[in-house]
């Protein structure tokens, strides 16, 4: 994996991997850091347990820069009984800020399932956002406030048993009645990608698409 000059080399394969690194050096001139332990803001931990992601620093970084460490926590990174839609009587707020942010909370969803049921809303209201959005938006930032330190755990030696779950709320959106959907797939009990997507046309009857 390579992200400007940061290169990330993993396998099963020892050999190849240092190989692989042998030639990049006769090209290149490379830091070698050891262990992977920080990659593009997502921190990462070994133990005898398997190997644990987390974006703690970049969940503070990001509540510094917009001011809300002092914020208080919410247990939840939405309402759970939301009603948001267009919200065309409240103020309009800055476009721009607002899609950074948004933007920035996307990327941590790499690490937290749990938040991307909520970003799916937001992002619903970049091109019009109100203040009922930001806030909103706001929110996100108090639940990751409150749950500091949660990530994603790839156990060790755990097979290759593949489980799929998926779900949707019939008719949610306020604007368009549309439901949202969403999915998430594990492979011996670690969870590998996931999802959640308002749906492209109306259901009806009980019945949904991808």
């Amino acid at each position: 994996m390579v992200y400007v000059d940061d290169i990330l080399i993993t396998g099963d394969d020892e050999e190849g991997k240092q190989s692989l690194g042998r030639h990049l050096d006769k090209e290149f001139e490379i830091k070698r850091l050891g262990r992977l332990k920080y990659f593009l803001g997502i921190e990462v931990a070994h133990s005898k347990h398997g190997i644990f992601i987390s974006q703690q620093k970049y969940v503070t970084d990001l509540s510094n820069d917009t001011r809300k460490l002092a914020c208080k926590p919410a247990i939840t990174p939405i309402d759970p009984n939301h009603r948001l839609g267009e919200s065309k009587e409240d103020e309009m707020v800055d476009k721009d800020m607002y899609q950074r942010l948004v933007g920035k909370q996307i990327y941590l969803s790499h690490t937290q399932l749990d938040i991307a049921y909520a970003l799916s809303i937001v992002s619903q209201f970049l091109h019009s956002p109100r203040k009922a959005h930001l806030q909103a938006v706001h929110r996100i930032l108090q639940y990751l406030k409150g749950s500091l330190g949660k990530g994603t755990l790839f156990k060790r030696d755990t097979g290759l048993h593949i489980e799929a779950y998926t779900d949707a709320n019939y008719v949610g959106s306020v604007t368009n009645r549309r439901s949202t959907s969403g999915y998430c797939v594990l492979i011996g009990g670690n969870l590998i990608t996931w999802r959640s997507k308002k749906q492209n046309i109306v259901s009806g009857n009980g019945t949904w698409h991808m």
